[in-house]
């Protein structure tokens, strides 16, 4: 069983993968097969991230029997929730403007 910050690692790199492989558009999406490959995640653990961000309505996920992801997509939120990272992000930056 994986620990929290296992967990919490699985999570933020499921929304990174997803993010990055769709550029944004919430018509897109990957699947299970492709993110257990990108990301070397044991496949219990991926299916309980996805689970974990479907409640909280940052991805919506197509099951395949046995609870495995068949198709994941980002919602609205979870692409504002990545963008929002990826401009705190950029402010954090050493150099970066900060709001004028």
């Amino acid at each position: 069983m994986a620990t929290l910050r296992e967990r919490k690692t699985y999570r933020a790199q499921v929304l990174r993968v997803l993010y990055e492989a769709v550029e944004g558009n919430r018509l897109l999406g990957i699947t299970g097969a492709q993110l257990r490959s990108d990301l070397h995640v044991p496949e219990q653990d991926l299916a309980a991230a996805c689970t974990y961000l479907a409640g909280e309505g940052l991805i919506t996920v197509d099951w395949e029997p046995g609870n495995t992801p068949a198709m994941v997509t980002l919602t609205h939120e979870g692409i504002r929730h990545m963008e929002a990272e990826e401009e705190g992000n950029a402010q954090a930056l050493p150099g970066a403007a900060g709001p004028a």
